[in-house]
């Protein structure tokens, strides 16, 4: 599946009803010692979900966020886990393969999706994974050289374990700490990244956010 709505690259029209609620969001919690791009990603996650604990609860870092957001304003190719986050994705194709996976012995059909996007996009894409840990898990297996992995699958089982393997793997990557997650949460991690045009500089220490 591919989501191609608002691809166009026309400017991002804000509705009042969003600007209120940021307003809010930031009347409620002080977000204006982050980085830019963490900044934005916390902000839109907690946007998402209405959820402030989010703040404490994302790991990621400004480093790891900047080089996503230049591959991903560079053209890099979007895959997702399931059709739900590619529906929370705006302004931006992207490529979910869960109807043509095939579940087998040891193998979930979430898995068998990742491994047929890797033979399609190849290294170098963004990987938004808000369901199926099983699909996290594989993508760790895989060479993928992403760009980077948002990593926010949900649930009571695998879901912690599988980003606590992202996060053990090194890639750059945003996740949680928490079973919460699932495909609106990841799908405004991806969209806080497509929302910030400007390329801002790196900061000078990346720094996790627990």
């Amino acid at each position: 599946m591919k989501n191609t709505a608002n691809t166009t690259g026309s400017a991002r029209v804000v509705h009042p009803i969003e600007q209120e609620s940021f307003r809010r969001l930031r009347s409620r919690l002080d977000t204006s010692h982050f980085p830019p791009l963490m900044r934005a990603v916390v902000e839109r996650v907690i946007h998402s979900a209405a959820d402030l604990d989010y703040a404490r609860d994302l790991v990621t870092d400004e480093e790891s966020l900047v080089r996503g957001h230049a591959a991903l304003h560079a053209g890099a190719p979007v895959v997702v886990d399931v059709e739900m986050v590619a529906a929370g994705i705006t302004r931006r194709e992207t490529v979910c393969r869960l109807k043509d996976a095939k579940s087998a012995a040891g193998l979930t059909r979430s898995a068998h999706a990742i491994r047929l996007a890797y033979e399609q996009v190849g290294p170098g894409a963004l990987w938004v994974i808000g369901c199926a840990p099983t699909a996290l898990e594989e993508l760790l297996l895989l060479d993928a050289r992403p760009a980077l992995v948002i990593g926010l699958p949900v649930g009571f089982v695998g879901a912690v374990e599988s980003k606590e393997a992202l996060r053990a793997s090194g890639l750059p990557a945003v996740s949680n700490v928490s079973e919460k997650g699932g495909s609106a949460v990841a799908s405004a991690a991806l969209n806080a990244l497509l929302y910030h045009p400007a390329a801002p500089a790196a900061a000078e220490r990346p720094e996790e956010i627990k």
